[in-house]
Order: C-alpha cells, then sequence, then structure tokens
C-alpha cells in the first residue's frame, strides 16, 4: 500500500522527539489531534456512564445499583459531556486544526497559550475523573445547584474546580480565535469571504469570553461557603439559592450556543460542498450567527419559570426565547433551501448533516413549548426536559460532531474511511437515538420526573423502550469510531481534495504540512464558482 505522510512523522523541533515533541508542540494541528483523542476518551466514558444508567432505569427496582450510585453517575455523565466533550469538542479539535487554515495563515496567534488551553482542559478533566475515587463522587448534578452542593458531604469542591480550571480553558481558546481571526486571515479575505464555520467560531468565541468568566465566579462562589461558611445561597445562614440559579444560567444557557453554534457552522460547509452550490444566504447565514450569541445570551431565566419570578419577568424572557428561534429558523431554512436543486452527493457527511437538521428541530420545536410560561409549569424538570435537552444538545452538537469527524477526517490524517460502515452507524445511531429518547417525551407529558433512578408502574413501559433504544445508539457508537480508527491503517490514501470543498483546507496536501501555505493562498470569490474551482485544483474530487 502507498504509504501517506503522517502527522506522527512530521519533523520535530531539534532536540525533541518522540512524544515529548507532542507535548511541547505549538503546532495548531497537532494540538487538535491531540485534543481529539482527549475528548474522544472522554466521549467513551460518558457513553459507558450513560449506558449504565438506562440500563438501571429499563426496570423498575433497584437492579444495578442503588439510589447514591446513580446520583454519582448521572452528575459525572453529565459533567463529563457537558465539560468535556460537547462545549469544547467542535471548536477545540477542528477549529483548532481547521480555522487557521481556512483563513490562509500558518497557526493562531498565541500559539503557547494555545499549548496551555489544553493543559488546562486535560488538568480539568482528571480533576473530574479523581472525584471518583477520593472524596466521594458528586451527586449534585451537572448543574451544581444550591442549597444542596453547598451541604452535602460527597466531593463536590473538586468536581466545582474542575469545571472551573475547564472553563478557563474555554475562555483562552476563545480570546485565541478571536484575535486569530483579527488579526491573521489572509489580506485577500474580507469579512464577507470567512467560511461559515469560521463565522460560527467567531461568535462562538465571544459568548465564551463575555459569558464564561459568570460561571467561573459562581462556582468559586461555591467553594467560598463550602469552606468559609459564608452565607451566600444557603437560605439557612441569609443567602438566596435563587442568586445561583440567575447566575449559573446566565451562563449556562449562553452555553447552549457555545455548544450548538460550531456544529451549524459545520452543517452549513457540509451542505455547500455535497450539494455543490453555495450556501443560501451566506449573509444572512454569517448574521444569524451573531444574532444567535447575542440574543441568546439574554433568555437565561426561561429556566426559571416555576421560581417565582414576576409575571412581567416571565414575558420577557418567553419573548425572547420566541425572538432566538427566528435566528436559528433562518439556518434550517437556508440549508434546505441549499440543498434545492443541488447536485447532492450523498456522502456519510451529508446523512449525519440530514440528521441532523431533523433532530435538531426537534429539540428547537420542544424548546419552544419550554420557553412559553403555560406548559413549561406542567412539564418543567420531567423527562420531557430530557429529551429536549438532549436532542438539542446531542442530536444537535453531537450529530454536526459527526458529521466534522466523516468530513474532515480524511484530510486530518490522508485516509478514506470505509462508507458501507460508516452509513450503517449513522443509521444505527439515529435509529436508537429516536427510539431512546421519544419515549421520553411521552414519559415527560405523564409526569415522570428527571434524575430518579426508580419509577412508578405507569412509566414502566417508556423506560423499557428507551433502554432498547440505547442499545442500538451505543452499538452504532462503537461502528463509527472503530471504522474510523481502523482507516489509520487500512484506509485508502486520500487526495488533498477527496470530496471537492472550496475553502482553502481543501487548497492543502492530506494531512497538512507543518507549514500550511508555501505561498499566499489564492482566497475565492464568494459565491464560490465550484465548476472553476475544481478546475484550478490539482487534485480531482474522489467522490463524485
Amino acid at each position: 500500500m502507498e504509504k501517506v505522510p503522517s502527522f506522527f512523522e512530521t519533523p520535530a523541533p531539534p532536540r525533541f522527539t518522540g512524544v515529548l515533541s507532542w507535548l511541547i508542540t505549538t503546532d495548531h494541528k497537532r494540538i487538535g489531534l491531540m485534543y481529539l483523542f482527549v475528548i474522544l476518551f472522554w466521549f467513551v466514558v460518558a457513553m459507558f456512564l450513560g449506558g449504565l444508567m438506562r440500563l438501571e432505569l429499563m426496570f423498575r427496582g433497584e437492579t444495578l445499583m442503588g439510589a447514591e450510585s446513580y446520583n454519582a453517575l448521572f452528575t459525572l455523565h453529565g459533567v463529563i459531556m457537558i465539560f468535556l466533550f460537547i462545549i469544547p469538542g467542535i471548536p477545540a479539535i477542528f477549529g483548532n486544526f481547521f480555522l487557521p487554515i481556512q483563513i490562509g495563515t500558518d497557526d493562531v496567534f498565541f500559539p503557547k497559550l494555545n499549548l496551555l488551553s489544553w493543559y488546562l482542559y486535560v488538568t480539568g478533566g482528571l480533576l473530574a475523573l479523581s472525584t471518583l475515587f477520593i472524596g466521594g463522587p458528586p451527586d449534585t448534578g451537572w448543574t451544581f445547584y444550591v442549597p444542596f452542593s453547598v451541604g452535602t458531604n460527597s466531593n463536590v469542591s473538586t468536581a466545582v474546580f474542575a469545571a472551573f480550571v475547564l472553563g478557563l480553558a474555554s475562555m483562552l481558546t476563545g480570546i485565541n480565535f478571536v484575535t486569530t481571526i483579527h488579526r491573521m486571515r489572509s489580506e485577500k479575505m474580507g469579512w464577507l469571504q470567512l467560511p461559515l464555520f469560521t463565522w460560527s467560531l467567531y461568535a462562538t468565541s465571544w459568548v465564551q469570553i463575555l459569558a464564561t468568566p459568570v460561571v467561573s465566579i459562581t462556582l468559586l462562589l461555591i467553594m467560598v461557603e463550602r469552606f468559609l461558611g459564608v452565607g451566600l445561597f444557603d437560605p439557612a445562614k441569609g443567602g438566596d439559592p435563587i442568586l445561583y440559579q440567575h447566575l449559573f444560567w446566565m451562563y449556562s444557557h449562553p452555553a447552549v450556543y457555545i455548544m450548538i453554534l460550531p456544529g451549524m457552522g459545520v452543517i452549513s460547509e457540509v451542505m455547500a460542498v455535497f450539494a455543490r452550490k453555495p450556501v443560501f444566504g451566506y449573509k444572512a447565514m454569517a448574521f444569524s450567527s451573531l444574532a444567535i450569541a447575542v440574543v441568546g445570551s439574554l433568555v437565561w431565566a426561561h429556566h426559571m419559570y416555576t421560581s417565582g419570578m414576576s409575571d412581567t419577568a416571565v414575558f420577557v424572557f418567553s419573548l425572547l426565547t420566541f425572538l432566538v428561534a427566528i435566528p436559528s429558523a433562518i439556518k434550517v431554512f437556508s440549508w434546505v433551501a441549499t440543498l434545492y436543486k443541488g447536485s447532492i452527493l450523498m456522502t456519510p457527511p451529508l446523512f449525519f448533516g440530514l440528521c441532523f437538521i431533523y433532530l435538531f428541530s426537534v429539540g428547537g420545536l420542544t424548546g419552544l413549548v419550554l420557553g412559553a410560561a403555560g406548559p413549561d409549569i406542567h412539564v418543567h424538570d420531567t423527562y420531557f426536559v430530557v429529551a429536549h435537552f438532549h436532542f438539542t444538545m446531542f442530536g444537535g452538537t453531537g450529530f454536526a460532531f459527526f458529521a466534522a469527524l466523516h468530513h474532515w477526517w480524511p484530510k486530518m490524517f490522508g485516509r478514506m474511511y470505509d462508507f458501507t460502515a460508516a452509513y450503517w452507524a449513522a443509521f444505527l445511531v439515529t435509529f436508537g437515538f429516536l427510539l431512546h429518547y421519544i419515549p421520553m417525551f411521552i414519559l415527560g407529558f405523564q409526569g415522570m420526573p428527571r434524575r430518579y433512578y426508580d419509577y412508578l408502574p405507569e412509566y414502566e413501559t417508556g423506560n423499557f423502550v428507551a433502554g432498547f433504544g440505547a442499545a442500538f445508539m451505543l452499538a452504532g457508537l462503537v461502528l463509527m469510531l472503530a471504522n474510523l480508527l481502523v482507516s489509520l491503517k487500512r484506509g485508502r490514501v486520500a487526495a488533498s481534495d477527496p470530496w471537492g470543498g472550496t475553502t482553502l483546507e481543501w487548497t492543502v496536501p492530506s494531512p497538512p504540512p507543518l507549514h500550511n501555505f508555501i505561498q499566499e493562498p489564492v482566497v475565492p470569490d464568494y459565491p464560490y464558482d465550484f465548476t472553476e474551482i475544481m478546475k484550478t485544483r490539482s487534485g480531482d474530487a474522489e467522490v463524485s
């Protein structure tokens, strides 16, 4: 088999070779790869914990674990999935790897800060993992709600500090990306020539910079109250637990858009490439990313309708929630319009992208149910919320992550994966996802509370069916990851532009060399003419 160049063989700095050359690297591509393997590790851990939880819930009564163990599992599952997978996944991996290439430069503006962000991320993950073995796992849920998180004897302090460290890593990445886009993009690339993936990272980075300090300070205040006994949130000491909810959701709802905006950027790239036409409404797509970031930062209190807010506050936050749906709807409309009359080429990335559009739309529409105060009162803290959250976060960001993996894997590693296995994996994951979470909507309407490890007889059927869905979904995820990893050794050598893409990352070899560009890259004008661009590229698309 033809030998393919690999990042593992990239010339290292003098005096440093092997693992050490990776641990001190400032190459954005290597840092992106280090994020990839660490984030996939955490995803597998969280997936395993979620499988155990679902196995416990398939049957009534105590089967695998008791209430305390279940509380610890769903807390760690939530912390790992949110802080270690969904929030950093797309920006840390694909943003680090492709953002500099897409804007025509050789690296990010702060390379050493980029490496520091990775070390902070790894440190935060190890701190979270250590709670399994030191002081008892936290049992508060990933939201760390007070006053329980202040009074529990479990090791909440370490978990909270882990989330603080991960937030710091997120802020540094955001600062790096904003500065890189402003200061290092090609002189020939104007703002309205930026790829939509880059636009999504730009909007996300501003939210990371502005919103993350709020939750960081809030988490530190939990530690202050636990160690010093200051009555900030504990009502027994004159504190206000509602204050904690406001501070927490002032970050955590914008964090939803930190999670989903990069995924929307990925889907925009995928739709354009495999419809063989420019994204419909480029300017509207770019500005809608900024609108989602701005308006999405103002809707936090729709999580708190049952907390005793005034009717005026309920009206304002409900209105803002419906307004933020408008730029999201613009994106869905533009993706569908991009496919209309396009020369559609079905590939695994596009398959995952189409699944994303459907699942995210369901998540968004059910979010409007929760954004309206009337129905929210009835389904608040039920399994309806669990289903909506997973449709948005996993059906949205998760499937966008899978689309990005399959779209850019040949570029990152220079190898093609097996399409048949990828299609089967996508089908199993999607079918299992629907079978897993649709029953939860029904359970929510029936009134089943979330975060319970046991339930009444009327909820047994829904939980039993959901368990089978989880099994299909886990099987699909295992097949998908195995297919990608096997391709590193057995996959066909990928061309520099295997899909026929138009953005600058498809102009460099697969995988990219240490220095991204030998000469000033040619920035194509928008809207892209796919036929003309492909004529000027050295490598023809492998898939046609």
